[in-house]
């Protein structure tokens, strides 16, 4: 029997080309093919595990690259519980596109949306790469915080994705656990400020009614 149940929203943001139709398909359904077609608008996954005794089931939010729809992202990311923002390590325009989406979501989302900024196509590394990611963490560091997350990964050869997912669920989970804590505390005080009172009017009822029969 699990201890609680979460459901959460994950949007995949970035340009075209840089992977997340893969990398999301590599997640859910252990498959990687190279002839992925481009999404148009956005599609969606789900995905069921279990972390900390809590059964989640996420709802992962493929969003097109293409610049003709990007004006239609808010329309997916809103209500979104964390963010993937992927960029192709091969590509410095990809990088640039990748920034462009961390504005955005500072611009228009809450501060406690999950963030992560994930490199794809580490099976490259050795002949393409573009962007070192030292230059990514410095960026995240600068622009989101150090508590953010940068991950290098391969939908190709199914290298991190599953570390990527349950770390951002376990960062979820952790959320609601801790949501969950402050209501039992603050139902707690409310119960114990309620007994206070309580007792103080049963008190003062006693006290007058000493005094009636006193004849005070």
């Amino acid at each position: 029997m699990y201890s609680s149940l979460l459901e959460a929203k994950v949007v995949i943001l970035g340009s075209q080309g840089v992977g997340k139709t893969s990398l999301v398909v590599r997640y859910v359904q252990k498959t990687f093919s190279a002839n992925c077609t481009s999404t148009i608008g956005a599609s969606f996954m789900t995905k069921k595990l279990v972390v900390d005794n809590c059964k989640v089931r996420l709802q992962i939010w493929d969003t097109a690259g293409q610049e003709r729809f990007r004006s239609m992202a808010p329309m997916y990311y809103r209500g979104a519980n964390a963010a993937i923002l992927v960029y192709d390590i091969t590509s410095e325009e990809s990088f640039r596109d990748m920034s462009s989406w961390v504005e955005e979501l500072r611009k228009n989302m809450t501060e406690d949306l999950i963030i992560h900024v994930v490199g794809n196509k580490l099976d490259l590394a050795s002949s393409k790469r573009a962007i070192p990611v030292s230059r990514t963490e410095e960026y995240v560091a600068k622009t989101l915080g150090t508590e953010f997350s940068v991950h290098e990964v391969s939908a190709k050869d199914d290298n991190g994705i599953e570390e990527l997912f349950l770390q951002i669920t376990r960062k979820l989970v952790e959320r609601k656990q801790e949501i969950e804590r402050i209501k039992r505390i603050n139902a707690e005080n409310a119960i114990t400020l309620q007994q206070l009172e309580d007792e103080r009017l049963q008190q003062a009822q006693t006290t007058n009614n000493s005094s009636v029969c006193c004849g005070i």
